[in-house]
């Protein structure tokens, strides 16, 4: 009889088969709940879908959908992951060709700005629904997470180098200019403009560059 149930019992082993099952199976069900999102988002709109919906579509239940994402902006935020990873490094290689090609700090800004301007309409949807759940502002804990952070950052250091090739003051306040600069590019923002302003893209970026522009001595 003790045989019989040595053998039988299953001890649960920490990071076993049943461990990687789960990880796998967490990363399936994270995968399928994003692709759900995506399509409702294409077929309804952002504003009209909710996490019930996302749930329901999806053939989970509220539990696991609210395991992987605490609320729509988190949802919206991991759909833009992807595009905001292939917009950086696509930026990062044009700044690092222009400046091999000795074009100005200030000229590398100028081309920033305006890619930032028509990805910022194209994904401006996900983009308000992660700002309406405060999940684009800089925290400590995870800045280096947060888009903005790393548009500031880039703008920043553009200023910086301006600066030290004398194209802007030396006494120029660069991280109060940075934030200047962005915030007509903060989603609530950009929405009003594109939307109540009824601006064009064109529009809108030609008066960002100017604004930069009138940073020069």
């Amino acid at each position: 009889m003790d045989m019989v149930e040595e053998d039988t019992i299953r001890l649960p082993l920490l990071d076993g088969e049943d461990g990687r099952k789960e990880r796998r199976d967490a990363v399936k069900n994270r995968a399928h709940i994003l692709a759900t999102a995506k399509r409702l988002f294409a077929e309804h709109g952002v504003s009209q879908v909710n996490m019930a919906d996302i749930a329901t579509a999806a053939g989970v239940g509220k539990g696991t959908l609210y395991r992987n994402f605490v609320n729509k902006g988190e949802v919206c935020l991991a759909l833009l992951d992807a595009q905001m990873t292939e917009f950086q490094n696509a930026r990062l290689a044009q700044m690092q060709q222009m400046a091999e090609q000795n074009v100005p700090a200030m000229g590398q800004l100028d081309a920033f700005l305006d890619a930032l301007v028509y990805f910022t309409d194209a994904h401006l949807p996900l983009l308000c629904e992660a700002q309406r759940e405060g999940l684009l502002r800089d925290r400590e804990s995870d800045d280096l997470q947060m888009p903005h952070f790393w548009q500031h950052m880039t703008v920043s250091a553009l200023l910086k180098t301006a600066v030290t090739e004398g194209d802007l003051p030396p006494d120029l306040d660069i991280q109060y200019m940075a934030d200047a600069l962005l915030a007509p590019l903060k989603a609530d923002i950009f929405r009003f403009q594109r939307e109540v302003r009824l601006f064009s893209l064109e529009r809108i970026s030609a008066g960002l560059r100017l604004l930069a522009s009138g940073l020069r001595q």
